[in-house]
C-alpha cells in the first residue's frame, strides 16, 4: 500500500516525526510561507526513484515518483499534487507541463487536490476560465478522471487521474485524516502490463497540434456540411474530415 497526502503543512520541525516504518517517504514542503505541501509514502520493498520534472521552472506543490514494476509488469509513475485555489496562471502552466511530461514517460496515476469546484466531470464542463484550461490539459493528455462523487461541500476537489484505462479501480471513500475537512480516497493500482515493442504503425495523437486542430474545426460551417445527412452519415463525414485535417 502507498499513501499520498496533500496540504501536509510540514517544515523542518517535523523531520523527526513523519517517518513511517516499512515505508520510504518522499515530500515537498511549501517554501517561504505556511500551509500546503505534499508527501508520498512508498512500500520500502519496492524499487522507486523521484522524478524531477520541470523543477527549474516556477515552483509547484507536486512530486513525482516512478515505481519499478515487478516481474511481468511495467513501471508506474505516481504524482501527488496540491494546487492552491488562487494559483497564478504561470504556476498553472508549469504544473500542466509536468503533467504532460509525466503522462508521456510512463503509465501514470496522479492524485491530489486541484481546487476546481466548478468542474462538472459528468458533462466535462466548467464555469471558470482556469477550470476550462485544466479540462483542456486533461483531454489533451488523454487522462481519465476516476472520482465521480463529490467529497467536500458538494464539489469534487480531490482527483485521481490516470492515462491508462483499467489501471485504477476499487475507488472508496474513507473518513478524514486528523482534523482535515477532506475525505480520504482509497483505490487500487492494478498491475501495469509491460510494454511490448510492435512494428504496427499508429497515429501518435500525443504529438498533435490541438490548437491548430481546434482552429481548423472552427473554420468549417458544419450546418452546411452536414445538411441533409443522418446521424450515421454525419459521424462518418466528420471522421473523414478529421483524418484529413
Amino acid at each position: 500500500m502507498h499513501t499520498g497526502i496533500t496540504k501536509t503543512r510540514w517544515d523542518g520541525f517535523y523531520d523527526w516525526s513523519v517517518g513511517m516504518e516499512g515505508y520510504r517517504l518522499f515530500r515537498k514542503d511549501r517554501l517561504g510561507r505556511r500551509g500546503g505541501g505534499v508527501a508520498f509514502y512508498v512500500n520500502d520493498q519496492l524499487e522507486c526513484v523521484e522524478l524531477h520534472l520541470g523543477m527549474d521552472e516556477d515552483p509547484t506543490e507536486s512530486l513525482w515518483v516512478r515505481i519499478k514494476g515487478r516481474t511481468g509488469a511495467g513501471d508506474v509513475t505516481v504524482g501527488v499534487c496540491y494546487r492552491p485555489p488562487h494559483q497564478s496562471d504561470r504556476e498553472d502552466e508549469a504544473l500542466y507541463r509536468q503533467i504532460g511530461a509525466a503522462s508521456r514517460l510512463h503509465t501514470l496515476v496522479l492524485m491530489g487536490d486541484f481546487n476546481h469546484p466548478d468542474i462538472c466531470w459528468k458533462d466535462n464542463t466548467a464555469g471558470h476560465m482556469k477550470s476550462r484550461k485544466f479540462l483542456e490539459y486533461v483531454d489533451d493528455n488523454f487522462l481519465l478522471q476516476m472520482i465521480e462523487e463529490p467529497m467536500r461541500k458538494g464539489a469534487v476537489l480531490d482527483l485521481v487521474l490516470t492515462n491508462k484505462e483499467g489501471l485504477v479501480g476499487n475507488v472508496k471513500f474513507k473518513g478524514s485524516l486528523s482534523c482535515s475537512d477532506h475525505k480520504m480516497v482509497e483505490f487500487k493500482i492494478h498491475r501495469a502490463a509491460r510494454r511490448v515493442c510492435s512494428k504496427l504503425a499508429t497515429l501518435d495523437f500525443r504529438r498533435a497540434d490541438f490548437g491548430l486542430l481546434r482552429d481548423l474545426i472552427g473554420r468549417v460551417v458544419w450546418e452546411k456540411e452536414l445538411e441533409g445527412r443522418g446521424a450515421q452519415e454525419s459521424s462518418l463525414a466528420f471522421k473523414d474530415w478529421l483524418l484529413q485535417a
